[in-house]
């Protein structure tokens, strides 16, 4: 769904930029995900790093990035680590044109998170509902979503979330972290 992924929009004016909000995928199944992206032909494969979305590009005003930090650090204080379980492909066809690896154990977390994040200087609505992924292919041609979807069923990645992270999109399209924020809340 292309509200949920990192497309590039075009450049901010100048009293504005575009930040969005994920749980990065870490190492070694970061770079597996770039690749597999790389090897599907989509042109994102170098742009955006694999990650689940907690809010998707949004341009904001460069003046409220101070509210912004503030209102983000305390959602992290708020929200314990967690551990996240990706596991398969599932795809949004024919609504849009994207295979993802499913998120199995998290979901409840990244959706908590998405919607404490999507508040206050960050509130916004969604095209889509939200569904916590990790997308590896996106408009590329039919053979190349159906590799993606079939290379990457049997994936298997398990790791903990400590922390969420606050990119910028750069001019070029690509992405750069601004902040990161460690996740310190109380376990429920």
């Amino acid at each position: 769904m292309n509200d949920d992924t990192f497309v590039p929009r075009g450049s901010a004016r100048d009293e504005n930029t575009v930040l969005g909000i994920v749980v990065p995928v870490p190492e070694p199944w970061a770079q597996l995900l770039v690749d597999w992206r790389a090897k599907v032909g989509d042109p994102q494969a170098s742009l955006v790093p694999p990650h689940v979305t907690l809010l998707p590009p949004t341009e904001v005003p460069v003046a409220d990035r101070t509210t912004i930090s503030a209102h983000l650090a305390e959602v992290a204080r708020c929200h314990p680590p967690f551990d996240m379980h990706l596991s398969g492909t599932g795809t949004f066809r024919p609504v849009s044109d994207v295979v993802f690896v499913a998120v199995a154990r998290g979901i409840g977390n990244c959706e908590l998170l998405s919607d404490d994040v999507r508040r206050g200087p960050l509130a916004r609505s969604l095209s889509f509902p939200y569904h916590p992924h990790v997308t590896v292919a996106h408009d590329v041609p039919e053979d190349m979503l159906e590799l993606a979807y079939t290379g990457l069923a049997d994936l298997s990645a398990e790791f903990r979330v400590t922390a969420f992270t606050e990119f910028e999109q750069t001019p070029t399209g690509a992405w750069t972290v601004a902040r990161e924020y460690a996740l310190t809340g109380p376990t429920h």
